[in-house]
């Protein structure tokens, strides 16, 4: 018996043809979130660390409100078939940044489209599951063709905001500067920095700040 018909962008919370809610990219079932899987769990835009790069990733998720991961999901599968690795790395790349959508967002809204009707999965080499899209997903899609659309010129965007706001090349540079000086300051005993040493690299930090201020 075919499963009805459902468009991804109506219904903030949506029952499976098995009885099981799920919130718009939550998982069937699957019990409570863990910390960090998905929006809501926030400390704030400010600070440096953990908190700084997981609210960064809270907000990069919150593009994929009211059921945007499930039609990507869809539309990246529909494009090939694919494993959940394939498409927790497809995601992050559209996304852009050191960005990836985590595994226990992904496989639940993988098993929401098997259960839709719109995917299938079968086993392949290792016991990975191999997902593809059937003929009501590939109508579905079709049907969802400006939502997609929307979805991905709003990806484009954003990965090309943050590149311009975090050069590649700048990242690079930093990353290098850090760990040269972590690798500098590492040093015990006799491989400790001597006094001459560190007013050398404190002058060629305050030489290279003024510079930089400069440019």
């Amino acid at each position: 018996m075919p499963h009805p018909h459902h468009h991804f962008h109506h219904h903030p919370h949506l029952c499976s043809p098995r009885g099981r809610h799920m919130g718009d990219e939550g998982g069937p079932g699957r019990g409570p979130r863990h910390h960090g899987d998905g929006p809501g769990h926030g400390h704030g835009p400010h600070g440096h660390g953990p908190d700084a790069a997981r609210h960064l990733a809270h907000k990069r998720e919150r593009m994929f409100e009211a059921g945007g991961l499930k039609l990507l999901a869809l539309h990246l599968i529909g494009q090939q078939p694919s494993h959940g690795y394939d498409v927790i790395r497809a995601v992050g790349e559209l996304v852009g940044g050191d960005y990836q959508p985590s595994p226990g967002t992904i496989y639940p809204t993988l098993s929401y489209l098997v259960d839709m009707g719109h995917a299938t999965a079968s086993e392949s080499e290792g016991g990975r599951k191999r997902y593809t899209i059937t003929a009501e997903g590939e109508q579905a899609l079709a049907e969802q063709a400006d939502a997609l659309q929307l979805l991905l010129t709003r990806l484009a965007r954003g990965k090309d905001r943050e590149a311009r706001q975090r050069p590649p090349q700048l990242v690079r540079a930093i990353e290098n500067f850090k760990m040269a000086l972590r690798l500098k300051m590492a040093g015990d005993g006799e491989t400790a920095l001597s006094a001459e040493q560190i007013d050398k690299i404190a002058a060629l930090l305050d030489e290279v700040a003024l510079k930089i201020e400069k440019a």
